[in-house]
């Protein structure tokens, strides 16, 4: 008999024998909804076949009929018909397979810039962490890991946001790893990146410096913020204004920002003071804003990377071209008349 691809969920076979389940709700599992209780506990089992036991009324919380958005409380009896529940090994080789096809699909949408003995750079997409962790379990980092197992040893020589896109720095060398950080450490690299900005921004003859102490802070859920704190850290961001454009009673500007300092979200809490968020940012953005113009993603992107190659001494300049997105929303926007 011709054996089923393990990287179909539905098909995992189990010699778990089914039977009718009585579970009694803990205190670790009180306050889940029932659908995401089923969930987590039949794990291999259909999320299609959790929902239509729980609304045929097979499923039953203290012998009553429940909905899948039912809260569960500590001492509650769930009685579940019987479902084939897929062995350990056998989850742990249909995640391995599927993670490993997702991994391969990151791979082909992240070109590589340069790669060396030393040193590989990407083009990292927007919507692609850079790390896994938080419910992420695919970033940049495990992809290459995954798709390049050849590599021995690959680390990040720095970070960008996961709805950044742009020039992204791996070294392949501990050596090369710890001479990067040094050159950032002592402000020898340049890098700089591309926004798109709601309102005009008006710069005059210089370059404005954008010089704000951040403090870094966690939501209630645990979501890490950044804000303008006077006994925040000192940053630095230079921006030059490349061009501003409008659209009725909407503007937008095209800017390239130069980061003096590192700070976390440091550009986008920095355009966000200056009273000019970046379109499409979530966490410190206008939403009806990007509503009414259609922001399809973070406008952010590192273009550029200046640094010496760790290796041999030369000055390297590693660029990723303006997104298509950024060209696409600009077209719908006319060069503002006092430009």
């Amino acid at each position: 008999m011709k054996s089923e691809p393990v990287s179909k969920p539905l098909a995992v076979k189990t010699a778990t024998a089914a039977a009718v389940h009585l579970k009694t709700i803990g205190p670790e599992e009180a306050g889940q909804r029932l659908d995401n209780f089923l969930l987590r506990w039949a794990k291999g089992v259909p999320k299609s076949h959790i929902y239509r036991i729980i609304r045929s009324g097979e499923v039953r919380v203290n012998k009553k009929r429940a909905e899948p958005t039912t809260r569960l409380i500590e001492g509650d009896v769930v009685r579940v018909p019987p479902v084939r529940i897929a062995e350990p090994a056998q989850i742990a080789a249909v995640n391995l397979a599927q993670t490993k096809s997702r991994a391969q699909g990151y791979f082909e949408k992240m070109p590589i810039l340069f790669e060396d003995e030393a040193l590989l750079i990407v083009n990292k997409p927007a919507g692609l962490a850079v790390h896994g962790g938080s419910g992420i379990a695919l970033g940049v980092i495990e992809t290459l890991r995954m798709t390049r197992p050849e590599l021995k040893f690959l680390e990040l020589v720095h970070r960008l946001d996961r709805d950044t896109s742009g020039v992204l720095l791996l070294a392949k060398k501990r050596s090369a790893l710890v001479e990067l950080h040094r050159q950032i450490r002592e402000g020898q690299t340049d890098k700089r990146y591309y926004l798109l900005a709601h309102g005009e921004i008006v710069q005059g003859s210089a370059v404005l410096q954008l010089k704000y102490p951040l403090h870094k802070y966690l939501l209630a859920n645990g979501e890490r913020r950044v804000r303008v704190d006077p006994d925040g850290l000192p940053s630095h961001t230079a921006l030059r204004v490349i061009k501003a454009m409008r659209r009725g009673d909407f503007a937008i500007t095209l800017a390239e920002a130069q980061l003096k300092t590192g700070r976390t979200h440091q550009i986008r809490v920095h355009l966000q003071k200056l009273g000019h968020a970046i379109l499409g940012d979530d966490k410190y953005g206008h939403e009806e804003q990007d509503k009414a113009i259609k922001s399809k993603r973070l406008y952010l992107h590192a273009h550029l990377a200046v640094f010496t190659h760790p290796r041999t001494g030369e000055k390297m300049r590693i660029e990723s071209p303006l997104p298509a997105e950024f060209t696409a929303m600009m077209k719908n926007f006319e060069i503002a008349s006092n430009d």
